[in-house]
């Protein structure tokens, strides 16, 4: 047995300052070892070329009352061997045993399987060994860490956890978020383009954030994924701040949001579609609440974003006209529905608010409806329309009398 003095302390330590259950620990530990005893393998033969299953039938049993570890390796007896790794003579194993005489020959056949300790002794192990077991333990513990993470985090992918500003990394910032009560905290990266303009990320900030996703990636990092810009956390909010959406009498039907827009003179904004079946709720009144009280809930916590709580329909025309909202519609006119298209006129002071800074309004009411919205103004559309229906071609009125009636095509 080769000696680990103060192993015990050693994977208490471990286990607490990473969160890991002691069995991981050990288990990597494990791992680790084998990994040195195959180095120092490697530095006896240097001549010799090694498989990567070379040493599949051999393991550590590690003892931590003792303070110790042993090489044990499982054998094949043969009557030569060919591969002393796997294999070990029916001699060999019968001058290890006494099995020689006639009483105790039938103990030992040909074929049978031994565990045998194959252990080298500490001085032999070599610094070379313990380094690369150190190594190898360091990752061994980080693979754990990122298996229990995926374990415990996977069920929760678009879910909203509360997270705190630990640090930056590039451009990307570093929360620490939790799965639930008393549970540790892990590290998790929200990139640039999942962050809000006008977020403050200093140290120990705390705010909400989505789970996107909770990647399977081998080099290091945070192993999830978060977001401040996902339309997930805007449903998330709304589904806190009111309690007619929790209760099922009011329902979010689309949500339209653009949080990091193309340029940098817009603010982010959201565009969300309420609707409900009771008669006697105003689904928007439900969400505004009483003088704006809930929708300013969620416009803190979003840090000032612009939000536009309208009513849905089943009515192309009236939902694109709600989608414009705060602009004034005249008219929709579904020009195409197979392509979904359509026209939409309103005044000529109401045309920069439909269109929005930068076409922002537009944008997200088309977003939000699935329809392609083209902004008219009434005026011109109107009198564009009817300058083509005096320029269209007259149809000349012919007599009906016998003679041309012969010329008229007859049906069959």
């Amino acid at each position: 047995m080769v000696q680990l003095p103060g192993i015990g302390d050693m994977i208490d330590n471990i286990s607490q300052e990473r969160n890991l259950p002691k069995p991981a620990v050990r288990e990597a530990l494990r791992e680790a070892l084998l990994k040195g005893y195959e180095r120092f393998r490697r530095t006896q033969n240097l001549t010799e070329k090694f498989e990567e299953d070379r040493f599949d039938n051999f393991e550590v049993h590690l003892d931590v009352e003792e303070e110790g570890f042993r090489i044990i390796a499982t054998k094949t007896i043969v009557e030569e061997v060919t591969d002393p790794d796997r294999e070990i003579s029916l001699k060999e194993i019968q001058d290890m045993t006494g099995a020689q005489d006639e009483e105790t020959e039938g103990l030992v056949q040909l074929g049978d399987e031994v565990t045998l300790d194959v252990t080298p002794d500490r001085g032999d192990f070599g610094r070379m060994a313990a380094i690369q077991t150190k190594q190898v333990l360091a990752q061994k513990l980080r693979d754990q860490q990122r298996k229990l993470i995926q374990e415990e985090f996977q069920d929760l992918e678009g879910t909203v956890l509360q997270g705190r500003v630990l640090r930056f990394e590039r451009a990307s910032v570093v929360v620490a978020v939790s799965s639930g009560f008393g549970r540790p905290e892990v590290e998790a990266e929200l990139p640039k383009r999942e962050q809000l303009p006008n977020d403050n990320y200093r140290a120990n900030t705390t705010l909400k954030v989505l789970l996107k996703k909770v990647c399977d990636r081998p080099y290091r990092g945070p192993q999830l994924l978060v977001s401040r810009a996902d339309a997930g956390l805007v449903v998330y909010l709304f589904d806190n701040e009111v309690p007619e959406i929790q209760d099922d009498v009011v329902r979010i039907v689309a949500v339209a949001r653009e949080a990091n827009p193309p340029s940098r003179h817009v603010g982010p904004r959201t565009k969300i579609a309420v609707d409900t079946l009771e008669r006697d709720v105003d689904p928007v009144g439900a969400c505004i609440g009483s003088r704006g009280s809930r929708i300013q809930a969620v416009v803190n916590e979003l840090r000032g974003e612009k939000i536009d709580a309208i009513r849905w329909s089943p009515d192309p025309s009236t939902y694109i006209s709600n989608a414009l909202s705060p602009a004034r519609v005249d008219e929709v006119r579904l020009v195409d529905p197979e392509q979904r298209q359509a026209h939409v006129l309103v005044p000529e002071n109401q045309l920069s608010l439909a269109i929005g800074k930068e076409g922002q309004n537009v944008r997200l009411a088309a977003r939000l409806t699935g329809w392609k919205i083209d902004i008219k103004d009434t005026a011109k559309y109107r009198a564009e329309e009817e300058e083509r229906l005096r320029q269209a071609p007259e149809v000349e009125e012919t007599e009906l009398t016998p003679e041309n009636e012969a010329e008229l095509p007859t049906m069959r």
